[in-house]
């Protein structure tokens, strides 16, 4: 009995034993139950994270695009499980934020510089308007003004139609002058022209400028004389036109009492410039061997030469160019066309074989009627709807008041003025409609 009793008692030992050891084996080979939880919660996640960065980052953007949850985590989720799903939603939140750092690109933007002050309102406005109706690229305007103009710029500029307003940005800024007496610069020369020798102490974030005068009207893209930055070798910083191509009827070459660069000097009406390279580079001067910065250079240039120039601020930026002739970039004479380039007779080739580029009416001649050939264009710029057809109430309205110029050396070569404008109409027309309409492949 006691034999039979202890067979028993083994027996059941070694069921029990066995029960344990398959009921522990199988626990061991499949996974706890809160991991198994986990892995579905990670592979949600990842499945459905795509859409809702999409639906966070249209609401409001958050830097690295991060998804935020509720203070503490979700109930009943521990912090391991928080971090696995964090760095789960990491990895897809930066592949989703690369996708829109490359869709978003920043447009590349031009930079134009304007000073205008006394009754260059209007004048202004019309050069504005000529670099918006050709030019391709947005641009930003830096308009210096006096303080009455301020207000009127800002009411004329706001009131253009949407189609015109987002391919533009402006700045206005009042006019300084960082050194020296401020109302003796003022009166250099035009009532604040000397504001242009300033541009690169005050517009310390931007990188390239192209500056005009008021009198000054874009006939091509502002773009294709942006592109001339490319063209500077490694010591140029800036680019201007010859102020005249014939050396004996030269302002400079005959009465200057002053440095000049080159032969005939140049005209700073339409200059381009490298301000990151200006800033950084020591001039060559007759005042101080070492050399001084532009910022360092202006005043006491000023106050050496202020009773031999008659120009101004052009006169002492011909100075600075005389003594650093390697800094000047020079473009020919079609980017800066001026009527001593016809009222003696054609003498600007470049114009003749491709037409004006940009327009410099000085002397006036956009309001009086010494050469109304330059006063055809101004007028029908000046007051051509936007939105028009551009060759119906641009191009046409010029070809047939050029008929009434004809009696004017400058007059009996429409084709100067009118050759670029009309190519540039075509381009731009091409780009903006004929491309966004063609069939894709």
């Amino acid at each position: 009995m006691r034999i039979h009793r202890k067979v028993v008692v083994i027996a059941v030992c070694f069921g029990v034993f066995l029960l344990l050891y398959f009921l522990g084996g199988n626990a061991a080979d499949d996974p706890p139950l809160r991991e198994v939880a986990q892995e579905d919660e990670e592979e949600d996640a990842r499945n459905s994270l795509p859409e809702v960065v999409g639906a966070k980052f249209a609401r409001k953007p958050v830097a690295g695009f991060g998804v935020e949850d509720p203070p503490g985590g979700r109930e009943g989720e521990s912090a391991i499980d928080r971090g696995a799903l964090v760095h789960a939603k990491s990895k897809s939140q930066m592949k989703a934020g690369r996708a829109v750092t490359k869709r978003g690109r920043p447009e590349e933007v031009m930079h134009l510089a304007v000073v205008a002050c006394g009754n260059r309102l209007d004048e202004t406005l019309t050069l504005v308007k000529s670099a918006l109706l050709f030019s391709l690229k947005k641009i930003k305007f830096h308009i210096f003004a006096e303080d009455p103009l301020t207000a009127q710029f800002k009411e004329k500029l706001d009131q253009w139609p949407r189609s015109v307003s987002k391919k533009f940005l402006y700045a206005l800024y009042p006019i300084t002058f960082s050194v020296g007496d401020a109302e003796e610069w003022k009166r250099l020369f035009k009532p604040c022209a000397a504001q242009r020798l300033f541009l690169p102490v005050i517009l310390k974030d931007v990188d390239s400028l192209l500056y005009v005068d008021t009198d000054v009207l874009f006939l091509r893209p502002m773009d294709d004389i942006w592109r001339l930055l490319k063209s500077f070798n490694s010591t140029q910083l800036a680019a201007m036109a010859p102020e005249h191509e014939v050396p004996k009827i030269g302002w400079y070459s005959r009465f200057a009492r002053h440095p000049f660069y080159g032969v005939t000097g140049v005209n700073s009406g339409v200059m381009l410039m490298n301000l990151t390279r200006i800033r950084s580079t020591v001039f060559k001067n007759s005042m101080i061997p070492t050399g001084l910065s532009w910022g360092d250079l202006l005043h006491p240039l000023y106050q050496k030469y202020k009773n031999h120039i008659t120009w101004g601020d052009q006169d002492l930026l011909n100075i600075i160019f005389h003594y650093n002739p390697e800094c000047l970039f020079i473009f020919p004479c079609q980017w800066n066309y001026r009527p001593d380039h016809c009222m003696y007779g054609s003498n600007c080739k470049g114009a003749e074989e491709e037409g004006v580029s940009i327009l410099h009416g000085n002397r006036g001649v956009y309001h009086d009627d010494k050469q109304p050939a330059f006063k055809v264009v101004y007028d029908a710029i000046r007051d051509f709807p936007f939105e028009d057809n551009m060759f119906q109430s641009l191009f046409y309205p010029i070809q047939t008041k050029f008929l009434d110029t004809v009696h004017t050396l400058c007059g009996r070569i429409p084709q100067v003025f009118l050759k670029q404008i009309e190519k540039t109409m075509r381009k731009v027309f091409e780009e903006r409609v004929v491309h966004h309409v063609r069939p894709r492949d």
